[in-house]
């Protein structure tokens, strides 16, 4: 009898014991408020999955809400272990799954797709609820697109807008809030939390997300300078600090450049000076050797005369760490207010080698090509052969031609010009002997490798035709107006012959330059850099 009542009392301990346990770890989970992750994603195949994963590295359960998704999204998330939920009503159907998750969870969490890369800002948006507040809202200044942002400078608009990028509520407090029948909404539910008296914490993040990307990204600066005492110093201080290396080219400068620079005391500076003046192409293409060597990322130009604003540098990276360009440059001729302290000459002079520059290159968006704030990608830079850039001004010409050839993706960024002690050191009656042939060997040589040796197109001969009629029509023109003037005897049949040949030869320039322009929106589209 004793054995079997110490058996007893055994299992009352140790079903006691379990009761103990049970309860210990539900006090456990509502101690450190499990809670749910919301994700709305449409077409994210190749990303959702990391995303699914991470988020599911600090919740116990993600939901993911798919607006549509046509590719596999939705599955790749459910192998991930994410639960699917169709999501068709927007912001309003939003809320209905908010409203469902929060039934069976402490905390409820939306965090939207592009701030997934910055998940570790969830614990500044969960603290507060810790602290006794109700709900929590994350958010930052949000960058439109390209095209957006394009409008909204040429009408004087900020290109920043704010946006909620992580919405986290307890559900005891989601429960107290009534929103009615009208227009659902995260900002309706903020306003009437508000008139509930619940405690709203708002965090605003004063930093763009993609900022965050920087972190990885080694960006070098090169600096080419000749003679610039005045304005080097300013422009190295103008530096940010995000930037990893600054490559200060001396073109052979017979001033004190050379000495300020090297007293300027910054440790990312590499100081190279050249023995003599070989031209600021020169000194750039040093430059991007020397930041290929040192394994950079990203290489931007900017000139010694501090023409170029550090402020607009942000601008020029982010496209080609997003993925949507290789190579990036500033325009500064979308409208007048951006060309304020742009000489008359130099505006018309800049319109015309835009033209002859969008027919060399193949790069019909692209304005304003003598713009030399620039950046460029480590792929691009190895893809070209540096040595064969041309080495004076026209080499930004020249490099766009190179780019071309090779299917590097060209963006032009819309900055303002900033003029202000600077001088300009281009002589345009040489620039314009010396660039002017280099542009025509260039646009032979583009069609040549672009064309013919990388891919075949038809097109080369109509380039090549126009470029043979159009000349014997002018020089035909202009032979049969001087026996007119010399009172001699033409042929019935010449003005038609003459007319023919010209009109031919622009007709078949015409046809080039079309397909031309149609063969490079194709690629556009096909990468995505079209919108």
């Amino acid at each position: 009898m004793f054995s079997v009542l110490a058996l007893d009392s055994n299992l009352l301990i140790s079903d006691s014991v379990s009761v103990l346990s049970s309860q210990s770890q539900l006090i456990d989970r509502l101690l450190r408020h499990e809670f749910t992750v919301l994700i709305p994603t449409q077409n994210e195949e190749a990303s959702i999955g990391s995303k699914v994963l991470l988020a599911a590295s600090y919740a116990d359960r993600v939901l993911i809400l798919d607006q549509g998704s046509t590719d596999r999204t939705g599955e790749v998330a459910a192998l991930g272990g994410a639960r699917v939920v169709p999501l068709t009503g927007g912001e309003e159907s939003l809320l209905q799954v908010l409203y469902k998750s929060s039934i069976d969870s402490d905390i409820v969490v939306l965090i939207y797709p592009e701030c997934m890369q910055d998940i570790d800002l969830l614990s500044h948006v969960l603290e507060p609820l810790k602290q006794g507040f109700d709900l929590s809202v994350g958010s930052w200044p949000c960058r439109v697109s390209y095209e957006q942002e394009t409008v909204m400078l040429l009408n004087g608009k900020n290109t920043f807008k704010e946006k909620i990028g992580f919405f986290a509520v307890t559900s005891d407090s989601l429960q107290k809030i009534n929103l009615g029948k009208e227009h659902l909404s995260l900002k309706s539910l903020l306003y009437a939390a508000k008139t509930e008296k619940l405690k709203v914490n708002y965090l605003s993040f004063d930093v763009d997300p993609i900022f965050r990307k920087l972190e990885n990204t080694r960006i070098g600066v090169v600096v080419p300078a000749y003679n610039e005492e005045l304005l080097i110093g300013e422009t190295l201080r103008g530096i940010p600090e995000y930037v990893d290396r600054v490559y200060v080219i001396d073109d052979g400068s017979i001033d004190r450049t050379g000495e300020i620079v090297k007293k300027f005391g910054d440790p990312r500076i590499v100081y190279l000076q050249h023995e003599f003046n070989k031209g600021v192409g020169a000194g750039i293409i040093d430059g991007y050797k020397l930041a290929l060597k040192d394994e950079m990322d990203i290489v931007v130009v900017m000139a010694g005369d501090n023409q170029m604003d550090p402020a607009q540098l942000p601008r020029l990276i982010f496209p080609i760490i997003e993925g949507k360009a290789d190579y990036t440059k500033g325009n500064r001729l979308l409208s007048d207010d951006f060309m304020i302290g742009m000489s008359k000459w130099r505006s018309v002079g800049n319109i015309l080698l835009s033209f002859i520059t969008k027919i060399s290159s193949g790069y019909w968006q692209v304005m304003d090509p003598q713009n030399g704030y620039t950046a460029i990608s480590r792929q691009a830079m190895e893809v070209i052969d540096l040595d064969s850039v041309y080495p004076y001004y026209g080499y930004c010409n020249d490099l766009l031609i190179k780019l071309n050839a090779f299917g590097m993706r060209v963006m032009d960024v819309v900055i303002p010009a900033r003029y202000g002690r600077e001088k300009s050191k281009i002589r345009y009656g040489k620039y314009i002997q010396k660039v002017a042939p280099m542009i025509f060997r260039g646009f032979l040589w583009r069609l040549r490798i672009k064309y013919t040796v990388l891919d075949f197109h038809p097109l080369v001969l109509f380039y090549f035709i126009g470029m043979i009629s159009l000349p014997i029509g002018i020089f035909l023109g202009i032979w049969g107006f001087l026996q007119v003037l010399l009172h001699n005897s033409l042929p019935p049949y010449y003005p038609l012959l003459g007319f023919l040949i010209l009109g031919a030869g622009l007709q078949m320039l015409l046809f080039g330059m079309l397909f031309d322009m149609q063969t490079e929106k194709k690629r556009n589209e096909r990468i995505g850099l079209t919108r």
